[in-house]
């Protein structure tokens, strides 16, 4: 498991345009309404998806264990890690202060599974065993995943064997990632935050269609890893 301190400091954002908050946020306001996180005017900040087509973009994921922890990326040793966060902090309010707390997810135009990504290009997979690993440059069935929007609100992930990723406690009570779970249950439940640039971009496809107009599908073309390094290097300046 990964071991490092967490700051809890506010983030700050390169790239965030004052002039134009005003807009985004009368935008939002259309959109969504009086909705609560959607209508934000800031499309950098992290806010819960209410779908599971808003599962897009830059991606946070939390369970709730005690203490809560967040699936990262440990580029040292090339594997998904679990980080513990802190305890002093609603966990509804939790946003990533490290690079590696953030997964890259593009979605497969015209399907409902999406791939989660490292800043390394690392895809997250899962074979038939429910071994969870990190160490591919491409990706392939293994690397799909579903997210399904539960009824509170939390996500759940279900792999290419339609088997859950889940939380499990192993031998000295060390916590590691499975994906072999047939059902939902505490384990299997995360916290997911995305930023709200593309929980708006995501809305406004879903509307377009259903209104009839054509529009071009959010996929890949539209999420690469590059979109998100004004926002990577904000979290280096922050923890420098």
């Amino acid at each position: 498991m990964s071991e490092g301190k967490v700051k809890s400091k506010k983030l700050t954002f390169k790239g965030d345009k004052k002039a134009k908050k005003r807009k985004r946020q009368d935008d939002d306001e259309h959109d969504h309404g009086n909705s609560g996180e959607g209508s934000s005017g800031d499309p950098q900040a992290w806010v819960k998806p209410d779908q599971e087509l808003e599962v897009l973009g830059p991606t946070y994921i939390v369970h709730p264990s005690e203490p809560p922890i967040c699936i990262t990326y440990d580029s040292a040793r090339g594997r998904v890690a679990l980080h513990p966060l802190p305890t002093d902090q609603n966990i509804l309010e939790l946003t990533p202060t490290e690079i590696s707390h953030v997964w890259v997810v593009t979605r497969i135009a015209g399907s409902p599974t999406i791939n989660l990504r490292t800043a390394d290009g690392k895809f997250l997979s899962c074979d038939a065993h429910g071994i969870v690993s990190c160490d591919r440059e491409a990706r392939g069935p293994q690397e799909e995943w579903t997210p399904i929007i539960l009824p509170d609100g939390m996500v759940a992930f279900q792999n290419n064997y339609e088997k859950h990723l889940s939380v499990d406690e192993v031998a000295g009570g060390t916590l590691q990632l499975r994906g072999d779970s047939e059902n939902v249950g505490f384990a299997e439940r995360f916290h997911v935050k995305v930023q709200n640039e593309y929980k708006r971009k995501a809305g406004e496809e879903d509307r377009k269609k259903k209104e009839g107009e054509t529009v071009q599908k959010i996929d890949e073309v539209g999420t690469k890893l590059a979109s998100t390094i004004p926002f990577l290097a904000a979290i280096r300046l922050e923890s420098r």
